[in-house]
């Protein structure tokens, strides 16, 4: 059973369903899911699958034997074929097998990125066979799918080739919001708590593939500690397995990734120039920045009311997790009750911090209907920063731009209990507004609203302070379709 997926099953029922023939791209990053929902969705309806997987690293020869293997294992009962010499002899032979069917067939190309080796050919042979054949043929759907969002981005379905504007449809498959993953626990019999599920979705992000070892009776503590810190722990070794999957020069990612990791507030490009000692515009820190983006690890930020200025956030909550406990950690050998006690440090909850404000970012529409906010607008971060040391700075965490002459203007706060604002946080408040306003010179109606995990205790200074709102964790956890 297919869990968690209501918009995307509703696409893929549309392209059965249609009498004409259906080329698909299915995108997003790896381990969320993109293989069991195309393999479920098609083993379920009256048609036939063709499922051909791309081997990483793997020669064309051997891409080239796996893929008629594929051919005969549906469509011949299992027997054996020579392998073909190249793509026009493959696709040859597949044309052949798709002209005697009557049926349905789903032609699904896995991992189709590993699968087109450097001057394989392969995309070429897609634009002659799709665009000479296959679009012409109504029961036929074809289906690309890679792990690489920025590969399928730009030679598929951006491309300037034979394949231009040939998609029909395309489904970026996201990770689990945290309804979805409080639903895929509760399918497995795990029912846990928000805050619980909350923990868990700090560390693992809403990725199916890591949700799967969580287990039933233990808490989020407990779970935590068995999946990265207990004796061949299975996520101990999965950051740099990861990007090895996803880029070919895997090193860099990573290095692009921790610089980015350091700086919690963000990195702007400049400092990741120097640091990284990439080239700049068009070169290589340009395509990294962009492949991390699509494959969403990082977000880019330009300041509210700004035309430049970018900056980048890791919101990846897996690797946000990894560089802070376990990364620097690995040599150390974990006790049993490790997660235990950091889990009760003020590290932990500074870490927190960040990882809620990163889940948050993933849940902006429950954010505005939490708010009440019926006007459209842009959404995004803030901050300014003083040249010299007599100027006052200030970040607005969130930044909802309406189009009914106002502006909401968010605090993002993660605790155990209800948030007390005190004080002195009160005059922050207070100073951030006005920092915001002068700097921004903007004429329109401010709103401070809050997004506290466990609420907001009711003082004099939020009475005063908080006009635009409060979000909690029912928010966040409420499903929206």
């Amino acid at each position: 059973m297919i869990i968690g997926r209501k918009k995307e099953l509703k696409l893929l029922n549309k392209v059965y369903s249609s009498h004409e023939a259906e080329f698909l791209v299915v995108y997003g990053r790896r381990r969320v899911g993109k293989t069991y929902l195309i393999r479920e969705f098609f083993i379920s309806k009256k048609c036939k699958l063709l499922h051909a997987t791309g081997l990483q690293h793997g020669s064309q020869k051997k891409q080239l034997k796996k893929f008629v293997e594929a051919i005969s294992e549906t469509f011949l009962d299992g027997v054996s074929l020579e392998a073909p010499k190249n793509w026009d002899d493959a696709f040859g032979i597949l044309h052949k097998q798709l002209s005697k069917c009557q049926e349905k067939v789903v032609v699904f190309l896995d991992e189709l990125p590993w699968m087109a080796t450097r001057r394989s050919g392969l995309l070429e042979e897609i634009d002659y066979y799709w665009n000479r054949n296959w679009s012409k043929m109504p029961n036929v759907i074809l289906v690309a799918c890679g792990s690489s969002a920025s590969w399928l981005i730009k030679k598929i379905i951006n491309s300037k080739g034979g394949l231009h504007n040939r998609v029909t449809h395309a489904i970026k498959l996201l990770p689990f919001s945290l309804a979805e993953t409080d639903e895929f626990l509760k399918s497995r019999n795990i029912n846990l708590n928000q805050k619980h599920v909350l923990s868990l979705y700090m560390s693992l992000g809403g990725v199916p593939y890591y949700l799967k070892y969580i287990e039933r009776g233990l808490t989020a503590q407990q779970n935590i500690q068995n999946i990265f810190f207990a004796k061949e722990a299975p996520l101990q070794e999965e950051f740099s397995k990861l990007f090895e999957s996803l880029f070919d020069n895997a090193d860099a990612y990573i290095e692009l990734v921790k610089l980015i990791a350091k700086r919690k507030e963000g990195a702007r490009r400049a400092e990741l120039k120097v640091d990284a000692q990439l080239s700049s515009g068009g070169g290589r820190l340009s395509k990294r920045l962009q492949d991390l983006k699509e494959a969403g690890f990082i977000e880019e930020n330009i300041p509210w009311g700004r035309s430049k200025g970018e900056y980048y956030k890791l919101i990846d909550e897996f690797c946000l997790f990894y560089l802070q406990w376990v990364n620097s950690q690995r040599q150390k050998q974990f006790t049993q009750d490790y997660w235990l006690n950091q889990s009760q440090r003020p590290s932990y909850y500074a870490w927190s911090g960040y990882a809620f404000e990163a889940v948050c970012m993933k849940h902006i529409d429950h954010i505005v209907r939490a708010l009440n906010i019926k006007a459209s607008g842009q959404v995004s971060a803030w901050r300014f920063i003083p040249r010299t040391k007599l100027t006052e700075g200030a970040q607005i965490d969130l930044v909802i731009d309406r189009n009914d002459n106002a502006i909401t203007l968010c605090e993002i706060k993660y605790t155990d209990q209800e948030y007390f604002i005190e004080k002195q946080y009160a005059k922050n408040l207070k100073k951030k507004v006005e920092i915001f306003k002068e700097k921004t010179a903007t004429k329109k109606q401010i709103f401070l609203a809050m997004i506290c995990a466990n609420g907001l205790k009711r003082t004099a200074y939020s009475e005063e302070y908080i006009d635009g709102g409060v979000v909690t964790l029912d928010d966040l956890f409420c499903r929206i379709d």
